[in-house]
């Protein structure tokens, strides 16, 4: 059976002496595989195919059936891993709390206990809609359900 820690492990050699890195794999019935990469830069077709022929190499079909599917970690994805905090820094977050209270803010600044955030709220002029950052604060990673980026359309 394939493990998760092998997937992380070839998928790390394959990406040795890049910026890309591994958020999260996930292994499904009948080795239905899901691998989600990111970068500091950006994660491409190209970056994914490169990973997944790699690990196709360094396993055997005919020992192991399986299914691989290599992509990014989407936009629309909750933030996992610490290092990806550092492409939204100055960006606008979507952030609920352990209690369930969601709220947008713009990062400032973060380390691996905390974030340094100030409150985001959308005010409307017409049919415009501004976003106004107030309350500077800081929030507890450890008291928080999930951090997602904010999309803007």
């Amino acid at each position: 059976m394939i493990t998760k820690e092998q997937i992380i492990s070839l998928a790390e050699e394959a990406m040795k002496d890049t910026d890309r890195y591994v958020v999260n794999v996930l292994i499904h019935k009948d080795n239905v595989i899901e691998l989600f990469l990111d970068a500091d830069s950006s994660v491409t077709i190209d970056d994914c195919v490169e990973v997944s022929n790699y690990i196709n190499e360094k396993l055997d079909r005919d020992v192991e059936d399986y299914e691989l599917s290599v992509s990014s970690a989407g936009i629309d994805e909750p933030l996992l891993k610490m290092r990806q905090y550092q492409k939204y820094i100055g960006k606008d977050l979507i952030i609920t709390d352990k209690e369930g209270v969601k709220k947008m803010y713009k990062l400032l600044s973060f380390n691996d206990e905390q974030l340094e955030v100030e409150e985001a709220e959308a005010k409307k002029y017409g049919k415009l809609t501004k976003i106004i950052y107030h309350n500077a604060t800081t929030l507890e990673i450890n008291k928080l359900k999930e951090v997602r980026p904010y999309i803007k359309f």
